[in-house]
């Protein structure tokens, strides 16, 4: 087939724009429209939601959105893959029937399980990672409409792909091109300059969501619709292959992707060609998310206004210490956030915010005895005491966790809009997940004069979470700057620019392709975002704290 594939995404999370559908429908020529719903908090939120209610856990706004668009995407014979399914596949895929018959609109529904752990590993939820060919084997068949659970995020692309051109599970370069489109799409808008460390550079006020070109060698053509919003470059779609990666080779169910062979280059206005991606025989187990409560937590944030700030917050932290020692909490946590100003001309900005965080597996510990603790020192504490909200009684939180098991112990299976139920077999062929030796280095830039500024002068950066993990992609834009890069933000420059993570293992990846270096932070989200464990639990702006930094800059990059 000498046509591509025109794979688009209309979600990148659960809330995600609610037109998004509407417009990549209405918007131009699409063959396939994926939505991406979950995300290892979703798959909390939905798991609670299901003990409360066993026919919820899936993403209800899919069906909303779908009852507006679902005659649309019928008449444009528009395949729609999501895995909103979430907990539940088969409840959305009937509900999605339901729905379908109520409004008089002829659709195949298929779904894809097998996924669901959670008997094998008892908390509130164990969903293995699955890969594409489930969903291929429902297109293949004549569906219009696959609903999933967990599959990884770039399976909603390799599994339409593979369908469409007759790829097999050993196509590995095929596949592992269509895992970095995916991959690029996955997270809507952030592909068209959503979140983009040079977002000054096109007008972002309302992104466009992206689309993908198959072709069936496997390159593919990163785009959005015309007259969308944001922008489409080489910039946008390298800040989206560092997001939530690590080093060169990037695993998954069906194949391992090597993200040292891609190659990007602008073919034209909101235009870039992937190409040259190698890919390897898949890792012999699969990726399992746990989710489990953790226990409780419960929060509590002081204002200090004016002089003294640091002797303040000593008074109170002493004050609450003894208040709580009756019934300690297992985990407390103080954070003093200095954004105050001297001689400021609002109290605001006078005022630092000190904030106490406390978890334990009794409720009552973190509940009453420290909203009365903080509450019982209004009028005697420090000069101006007051807090941003009472605490309340303390709420659950949830842990992630990862665990890896044999593609053996999963039952994979595509079930069919007529019933029938297809087994998919896991990979014939595994390959051990070994590092990637560094690659040669370039020589590093001539001495010259430097001046001292934020490294955001000449990089751009994005981060993100894997668990209780944190990944940071730094990129630059020139050869010149790439050769001054690789050599100053070492490992131990890194741990100096961020000094939460010195006391933490910090692993530099090196992929020159993208100019560019990916930093994993192991631990920095403690047990993950549910157990909001930082102040920015899922390290979405780690990257810009890092930009903001200063450096010894090479004025001639400057």
């Amino acid at each position: 087939m000498s046509e591509p594939l025109r794979i688009g995404n209309a979600s990148g999370f659960y809330g995600d724009r609610f037109d998004a559908m509407r417009e990549m429908l209405t918007g131009g020529e699409l063959d396939v429209l994926t939505g991406d719903y979950l995300a290892e908090l979703t798959m909390l939120i939905l798991a609670r939601d299901r003990l409360k209610d066993p026919g919820a856990g899936y993403a209800r706004t899919f069906l909303r959105q779908l009852e507006d668009c679902l005659g649309l995407a019928h008449e444009r014979s528009v395949r729609i893959v999501t895995n909103a399914g979430g907990r539940h596949p088969a409840g959305l895929a009937d509900a999605v029937r339901t729905m379908a018959d109520r409004l008089g609109v002829p659709v195949r529904v298929a779904h894809v399980e097998g996924d669901d752990l959670t008997a094998a590993h008892p908390g509130l939820a164990a969903h293995a990672y699955l890969g594409g060919f489930g969903i291929a084997e429902c297109l293949r068949a004549g569906a219009d409409i696959v609903v999933t659970g967990r599959v990884t995020d770039a399976a909603l692309v390799t599994g339409p792909a593979a369908a469409h051109f007759g790829w097999v599970p050993g196509a590995y370069d095929r596949l592992a091109g269509a895992v970095v489109a995916g991959h690029v799409l996955e997270c809507g808008a952030q592909a068209t300059g959503g979140n983009y460390a040079f977002f000054t550079e096109g007008d972002v006020r309302r992104p466009g969501f992206p689309l993908a070109e198959i072709h069936e060698d496997g390159t593919a053509v990163v785009t959005k619709h015309p007259s969308t919003g944001g922008f489409v470059d080489v910039g946008t779609v390298t800040a989206q292959l560092l997001y939530e990666t690590a080093g060169a080779r990037y695993p998954g169910p069906d194949v391992t992707a090597r993200l040292d062979t891609v190659r990007l280059t602008r073919e034209g206005p909101d235009r870039v060609r992937i190409e040259g991606v190698r890919g390897e025989a898949p890792p012999p187990t699969l990726k399992v998310g746990l989710n489990r409560l953790g226990g409780f937590r419960n929060e509590v944030v002081f204002v200090l206004t004016g002089l003294g700030i640091e002797a303040k917050a000593a008074l109170v932290r002493e004050q609450m210490a003894a208040a709580l020692a009756k019934s300690p909490p297992a985990e407390v946590r103080w954070d003093l956030v200095r954004t105050d100003r001297a001689d400021a001309d609002t109290e605001e900005a006078a005022s630092a915010l000190l904030r106490l965080v406390v978890r334990d597996g009794d409720q009552a510990v973190v509940g009453r005895a420290l909203s009365g603790a903080a509450v019982e020192l209004a009028l005697a504490s420090y000069p101006g005491f007051h807090v941003l909200a009472p605490p309340g009684k303390g709420a659950p939180y949830g842990v992630f966790e990862e665990v890896y098991v044999p593609h053996r112990s999963v039952d994979h299976v595509a079930v069919l809009y007529d019933g029938r139920r297809i087994p998919v077999p896991g990979p014939q062929d595994t390959r051990v997940l070994d590092a990637v030796p560094e690659p040669d280095l370039p020589a590093p830039l001539p001495a010259g004069p430097t001046r001292r500024a934020p490294l955001g002068l000449v990089a751009g950066a994005r981060s993100g979470d894997k668990g209780g993990d944190a990944n940071v992609g730094v990129w630059v834009r020139t050869d010149d700057a790439w050769r001054w890069l690789v050599h100053e933000l070492t490992t131990d420059r890194f741990q100096r620019l961020i000094p939460e993570s010195r006391s933490l293992t910090v692993t530099r990846h090196v992929l020159p392709g993208l100019r560019a270096l990916n930093f994993t932070v192991a631990g920095i989200l403690g047990a993950g975002v549910a157990a909001q464990h930082r102040f920015d639990p899922q390290a979405k702006a780690l990257g810009e704290w890092l930009r903001s930094r200063h450096l010894d800059i090479p004025e001639a990059l400057l």
